[in-house]
């Protein structure tokens, strides 16, 4: 294994990171190292990586494992890829401070990482993320400045993409159809689609329905969730082409009722497991049984994850300032997503765009359906 020192030519990219959200995200990590009594930690999942070294892409195939691992240590970071993809990390990705080593295309990725850094011969292994899971994912709740930034920025833009692709659909434009253009605004804007789904009137029974080639009929939603940065945005929009039933107004607005229960119970110091057991009475409370929350995840914390993660009453993870969710209660035939962020204010919806039409959902402007 190598070291590279030479320096990055000029790129049309440059990592993201922040300077001052990564000494914040290391001395989080080096508490962790303390608690523990260890050294050294080993990052190698897509969320820690992309968390920890602020926003740097280390995929190659959207479905594989990343092409790089973190070794944090007591004198520094280090990260290890392929040496075919290092002159792509180190142009365009690899952030202020990090020290960049390649081990060969065919070599073992993670033995080499848990093999550089400053620990002496015979020292301990250094810990690797499943030993501190929980530790971890507290650190990544409170997003800091740069980042809420960014997602912020990622958030609209996605919400103003759903407004522009489902504004120009119509009864006869096929599912395929609509989130192909989807994917082509997402792609455009430099991220990547990792959830496209889309029902229309006649699949509207499925809660995570791939397209297929049907079309799109009297009604339809559209879901997406693109990463840009590392950060994951998530959004569900509805669109019809008549004036809807009074069956499916009614349950769009429960459905409003229950998001916003959740909403009231996503306050700093509230535990997980405590909002999923509201959201289950929730959904009684709004007349969908009490069986409803049993057909689909309801959502939980968003971030550098889809869900980070997603809630049951096994999580007792507890609520912070900063922490960004994305819930997601569903019934038949209805469902409601955006992501948001608990600021000093309360909740805010980052996923909007003004343009979309919305009601009035406990002092939230909330989505409605679009109606064509």
């Amino acid at each position: 294994m190598t070291q590279t020192t030479a320096a990055a030519p000029p790129a049309l990219r440059v990592s993201p990171a922040s300077a001052a959200d990564r000494e914040v995200k290391r001395r989080r990590v080096l508490g962790i190292l303390d608690a523990a009594g260890r050294d050294s930690l080993l990052l190698t999942t897509h969320t820690a990586l992309t968390w920890y070294l602020d926003g740097s892409r280390v995929h190659i195939s959207l479905a594989g494992d990343p092409i790089a691992a973190v070794l944090v240590d007591r004198d520094g970071d280090h990260l290890v890829t392929f040496n075919n993809e290092a002159g792509r990390i180190a142009a365009e990705e690899l952030p202020a401070g990090v020290s960049l080593h390649t081990v060969p295309w065919y070599g073992n990725l993670h033995e080499a990482a848990a093999a550089v850094g400053s620990s002496p011969a015979g020292a301990q292994d250094p810990l690797v993320e499943a030993d501190v899971a929980s530790e971890l994912r507290a650190a990544r709740q409170q997003l800091l400045p740069a980042e809420s930034a960014r997602y912020a920025f990622l958030s609209a833009e996605l919400a103003a993409i759903m407004t522009d692709v489902l504004s120009t659909a119509r009864p006869d434009t096929t599912e395929f159809e609509l989130v192909s253009a989807l994917a082509e605004r997402v792609v455009a804007a430099g991220a990547e689609p990792l959830v496209l789904l889309c029902n229309g009137s006649s699949r509207s029974t499925f809660r995570h329905p791939l397209a297929t080639h049907s079309p799109l009929g009297r009604r339809a939603m559209a879901v997406v969730c693109a990463r840009r940065d590392g950060l994951v945005a998530n959004i569900t929009r509805w669109v019809r082409f008549d004036a809807g039933t009074l069956e499916e107004r009614d349950a769009e607005s429960r459905i409003a009722a229950v998001e916003a229960d959740i909403f009231d119970a996503t306050v700093p110091g509230a535990r997980l497991d405590r909002i999923f057991a509201e959201i289950q009475a929730s959904y009684v409370r709004h007349g969908f049984g009490a069986d409803q929350w049993e057909q689909h995840h309801q959502g939980g914390p968003a971030g550098y994850a889809g869900r980070d993660p997603r809630v049951t009453s096994a999580v007792a993870d507890t609520v912070v300032l900063g922490q960004t969710f994305t819930w997601n209660p569903s019934g038949p035939g209805v469902k409601i997503e955006d992501t948001v962020q608990l600021t000093e204010s309360g909740l805010q919806v980052l996923t909007v765009d003004p343009r979309w039409p919305v009601a009035i959902v406990n002092g939230l402007q909330r989505p409605v359906t679009l109606q064509l």
